[in-house]
């Protein structure tokens, strides 16, 4: 079953908790599809099967509240925290993802935390990374409301919106255009991919290197 169907089928109030849950515990570091959560959710809201105000409440709440139980975790856990989540999930934490992570904490400090809302991988690391690295509390916790208000209160809005608009727009609009679109929209999704996946294999071969030229020295 599409993920949409089976939002659809359950009750609003679970769907907000759901997207709540399922943010929450991607921002305390555990891989899972919050964002794809979230704009199906959106997507519902704008088909009015719930409410995208008390949606955006919710994801907001669980991006918040996840992203502070992760500083809390990498603060107690540190590097050996990563150390252990890269041999299980070397996907997520290898060692050329964290070490790009902390690159960009060394270069925007407490607006990696924000910035990192918007970046599927930082979503994940940001919250456990800046307390392993010990990023003062009020600085982590100010970057934490606003990048979590507005990546997932803004999410909601755009897309529910969108969807309000392609709604109108589809009724009136061909089968062939349709199709276009969504091979559009397929070729992009697999074009971006590929960079992305191109990017973090430079990153790794980068990390190898600097550990091989470190060892020998």
């Amino acid at each position: 079953m599409h993920l949409e169907e089976w939002l659809q089928a359950i009750p609003p109030v679970w769907i907000c908790v759901i997207v709540a849950v399922v943010i929450g515990l991607e921002s305390l570091g555990i891989p899972l599809p919050g964002e794809v959560v979230l704009v199906s959710s959106a997507l519902l809201a704008a088909q009015h099967v719930v409410n995208p105000v008390w949606l955006g409440i919710c994801a907001s709440a669980g991006a918040i509240i996840g992203d502070s139980l992760g500083y809390v975790i990498g603060r107690k856990g540190g590097q050996p925290l990563f150390d252990r989540l890269g041999r299980r999930f070397p996907k997520h934490f290898g060692p050329a993802h964290i070490a790009k992570a902390q690159g960009t904490f060394d270069r925007w400090g407490m607006w990696a935390v924000f910035f990192g809302r918007f970046i599927a991988l930082l979503r994940i690391l940001a919250g456990p990374l800046a307390g392993a690295l010990h990023m003062p509390y009020w600085r982590f916790l100010v970057a934490n409301v606003l990048g979590g208000i507005i990546w997932a209160g803004g999410t909601t809005a755009v897309i529910y919106y969108l969807g309000i608009v392609a709604d109108k727009w589809l009724k009136g609009f061909s089968w062939v255009g349709l199709v276009v679109a969504v091979l559009f929209g397929l070729g992009t999704t697999l074009y971006i991919k590929r960079r992305a996946a191109r990017a973090v294999a430079h990153d790794a071969d980068a990390a190898q290197r600097s550990m091989s030229v470190t060892s020998s020295e």
